[in-house]
Order: structure tokens, then C-alpha cells, then sequence
């Protein structure tokens, strides 16, 4: 099995939570990735900004040979 990349992670379906902070501005964290946050002042910055803390908390990982987890599919199947 070949060793997957950044690019191959970032097309996985991360569950990712942006919330309003009360302070101002939003806070936003990737769920499966422990550590990956990010804050901004609006909606659509803060959106932009989890997708690279993502690829830079991806890239950090890859570098140091971390196991990396998986989002879970949003579904399964059961076995007929």
C-alpha cells in the first residue's frame, strides 16, 4: 500500500465545527485531528484558514511519521 499525501487526506470528509466565539470573531477546529484549530473575524476567513491549518498540521504529521486518523465513513453497511 502506497503511503498517502497531503492531498490525498485533505479529499477525506474531516468533520470540521466552526463556531461563533462570544469574544468576536469564529473559532473553528478539525475534529479527528487533535490540536487542529484555528480562529478568524469572519465566517468565510476562518473557513480558509482551518483548510490550512490543516494542510500545515497534515504536513508536520507526515514529517515526523505521526499516525495520522481517519474521518469514520458517514455511513456503513451491514453485511447482508
Amino acid at each position: 500500500m502506497s503511503r498517502k499525501d497531503i492531498n490525498d487526506y485533505m479529499k477525506l470528509s474531516y468533520e470540521i465545527v466552526i463556531r461563533e466565539d462570544p469574544h468576536g470573531g469564529f473559532f473553528a477546529k478539525v475534529e479527528e485531528l487533535e490540536g487542529c484549530m484555528t480562529q478568524g473575524e469572519t465566517y468565510d476567513e476562518t473557513s480558509r484558514n482551518i483548510v490550512e491549518a490543516m494542510e500545515l498540521w497534515l504536513e508536520a504529521s507526515i514529517e515526523m511519521a505521526m499516525e495520522i486518523p481517519e474521518p469514520e465513513p458517514a455511513f456503513k453497511l451491514a453485511p447482508l
